[in-house]
């Protein structure tokens, strides 16, 4: 691994390339932090995909397109007069002091949950009015929910055991079939909603991140599917031709894989 001088020249150089990109380049002179923000959303959700696929080597590259990113807003921030990469670097610097007074204060803590709940309350006394302000309105309706979930729970505003949790699962998947039932399209999509919201929280207490947890179904699902895809290609059949029985043949194998 580098030195602690070496990355300091690394990012001092980084630094330097912006600064010359900027002002020579007409695309990066162009940029603006609303032009930028499609584009940091999708190297977010790129460096996503490499940490699920655990390509180590792809997770470098996306981190370096997403500190590029932080350091052309700052730079952009530079140009107006309104702040820099140190005032950027400082600012969470101090947070992160202020937030941890069980690492920069007397303040005593026996385990990760005691951290969580320390962390919100020290944002209330912040001048936050709620403590989800801290979730922001773009995010997916999944990462939105199980992000409001840890907020409330780090203000003790949960339930004591993950059976409680399964429970109230299992009586929002019965108040799904009682709408189902009814055939109300729209209080079945209400009760379909807590059913995920229900299933979101069932996650949190089993320590599973669902947006992962969905997203490898996902890629299980995709590459059975190709391989489905793949072996009826080979036998010259097309799917539309296909049994649901014969397709089930290919995808029990593809799960073998």
């Amino acid at each position: 691994m580098n030195s602690r001088e070496e990355q300091l020249k690394a990012f001092d150089r980084l630094l330097t390339i912006m600064d010359e990109l900027r002002e020579e380049c007409p695309w990066d002179r162009k940029q603006t932090m609303e032009s930028l923000r499609p584009l940091t959303i999708e190297e977010t959700y790129e460096l996503g995909d490499a940490i699920l696929d655990k390509d180590i080597e792809e997770v470098r590259k996306e981190l370096g397109d997403l500190l590029l990113h932080l350091v052309f807003y700052a730079k952009i921030g530079s140009e107006s007069n309104d702040f820099d990469i140190a005032d950027v670097a400082n600012g969470i610097c101090e947070k992160l002091i202020s937030r941890h007074p069980h690492i920069y204060g007397d303040v005593k803590v026996e385990n990760e949950e005691d951290v969580k709940k320390n962390w919100e309350n020290l944002k209330l006394k912040e001048g936050k009015k709620s403590v989800l302000e801290g979730v922001p309105g773009s995010l997916p309706a999944l990462v939105k929910a199980s992000r409001i979930q840890d907020k409330v729970a780090g203000v003790g505003f949960d339930w004591e055991e993950p059976q409680q949790v399964f429970e109230k699962l299992e009586e929002e998947l019965r108040e799904l079939q009682e709408e189902v039932n009814m055939a109300d399209k729209d209080k079945m999509e209400a009760e379909f909603g807590d059913v995920m919201f229900s299933m979101i929280n069932y996650a949190r207490f089993l320590k599973i991140n669902p947006e992962n947890a969905l997203e490898r179904t996902n890629k299980k699902f995709i590459a059975r599917f190709k391989y489905l895809e793949q072996k009826a290609a080979e036998n010259n059949i097309a799917l539309k031709d296909m049994t649901l029985a014969e397709m089930d043949v290919y995808w029990n194998e593809a799960k073998k894989l």
